[in-house]
């Protein structure tokens, strides 16, 4: 029994020696610039953009195949962003800003199907089959993929209540 947990344990640190020396030699280089615009996006992986991904998305914007402006959760502060790293011209006038937004549920309207805590890439709904569910408010991103899923419409979009948290002094008013 003896010999046969140590000869285990010495395949195991050598077949782990060679995996990092292997990871070593043949690692390869990514783009720093996608790695930057990844850094930026909000990081839901919503697929809002088209895209499998923030990762996805950051590389066909570098690739000049999607504009600076497809992330939708990121809005009009990412776009200007993204452009400016790149030096590119993009205009923001059709691009919507509400601000950010997070999912909530209508109680009386939900009939406890999952359907939407299936397609939350945050795992920000809370639930049971056959139970109302309901939002972690600090885990939704707002992405609104499970509004469309909701077969009863008990999830809508709304803005983000205002707490002590995210509280802002709005500007003086000009007089």
């Amino acid at each position: 029994m003896l010999a046969a947990v140590l000869s285990l344990t010495l395949l195991g640190a050598v077949l782990g020696v060679v995996l990092g020396i292997a990871s070593k030699f043949l690692s390869v280089e990514g783009n720093p610039v996608v790695d930057e615009l990844i850094a930026m996006m909000p990081g839901s992986n919503c697929g809002q953009c088209g895209f499998p991904g923030c990762s996805g998305a950051a590389a066909a914007i570098v690739d000049g195949s999607a504009p600076p402006t497809c992330c939708p959760p990121g809005g009009k502060a990412l776009a200007s962003a993204i452009a400016a790293r790149l030096g590119l011209s993009v205009d923001l006038s059709g691009l919507a800003d509400d601000g950010p937004k997070i999912a909530l549920v209508a109680e009386e309207l939900c009939i406890g199907c999952c359907r939407c805590s299936k397609v939350c890439p945050t795992d920000a709904i809370i639930g049971a089959a056959k139970q109302v569910h309901n939002v972690f408010r600090e885990a939704c991103t707002g992405c609104a993929s499970c509004v469309e899923k909701c077969p009863t419409e008990a999830l809508s979009m709304k803005p983000l209540p205002v707490t002590l948290q995210h509280w802002v002094m709005p500007r003086p008013l000009a007089a």
